[in-house]
């Protein structure tokens, strides 16, 4: 579930009521820092919603501190981000010191508010070399891309890239939003029905298009329907290590 932030606590509270409803955890990937006009920290009641979403099985991910791509990095890289991510690929072109500093920064509003994560998913999936580097740095756990999870633990060796598995999302106005729909639950059923790594993305702003939640519920039971076992991307790390 991503862009979890006070800006979107009605969006979120809404995809969270479904996924009860199904029966399923989620993985809630958290911006902390300033967006849509609010930030966490000036959120208390929030931090405490995050909290009971934790301790029921709920994963909290960090999903970026401000989700706000800067003019930081090389005009290739940026022009990429800006192509996929829309202007959201906050740590797509990033050096160490840059990431390391909007990681801090993320941390300490995290730490503060009593919320607790080992994972990172880059805003737009997209994240430089070196900002791989300052999460393995920081101590984070895991990263996640367009085609995976990735495993940043020190001597994960061969094994770095623990699951393979395409994020399933839409891409609500774009001239491709009906497609991208179709894709989501065809994918969703062929991924479950192989025994694969089965994810899909739910974005606050899907809420807002005609469809889009009926289409991403169907795709999820579409895959449970097909074997598919609910799990947070914690999960999938402990499972890939056992």
């Amino acid at each position: 579930m991503h862009d979890v932030a006070p800006a979107t606590a009605d969006e979120t509270a809404r995809w969270c009521a479904d996924a009860d409803a199904l029966g399923i955890p989620v993985s809630l990937l958290v911006i902390p820092g300033p967006w849509r006009g609010m930030e966490l920290s000036g959120h208390e009641g929030y931090a405490e919603v995050l909290r009971e979403r934790a301790a029921h099985g709920d994963e909290l991910v960090l999903h970026g501190w401000c989700h706000q791509a800067g003019p930081e990095g090389g005009a290739v890289r940026r022009a990429v981000g800006r192509a996929v991510a829309r202007g959201a690929a906050e740590f797509a072109a990033l050096d160490e010191a840059q990431a390391a500093k909007r990681l801090d920064a993320a941390r300490s509003v995290l730490d503060r508010l009593g919320l607790h994560t080992t994972g990172f998913t880059p805003p737009g999936w997209l994240a430089s070399p070196a900002a791989e580097r300052a999460l393995a740095g920081a101590g984070f756990r895991y990263t996640t891309d367009h085609f995976g999870v990735k495993d940043l633990r020190p001597g994960a060796g061969r094994a770095t890239r623990a699951r393979r598995g395409f994020a399933l999302s839409h891409r609500p106005g774009g001239t491709g939003e009906r497609l991208g729909a179709a894709v989501l639950r065809a994918g969703a059923a062929w991924a479950a029905r192989r025994r694969g790594l089965v994810r899909v993305a739910l974005h606050p702003d899907d809420l807002h298009r005609p469809g889009l939640r009926d289409d991403t519920l169907r795709a999820i039971e579409g895959a449970l329907k097909a074997g598919a076992r609910a799990t947070t991307y914690g999960a999938v790390l402990d499972a890939a290590a056992s």
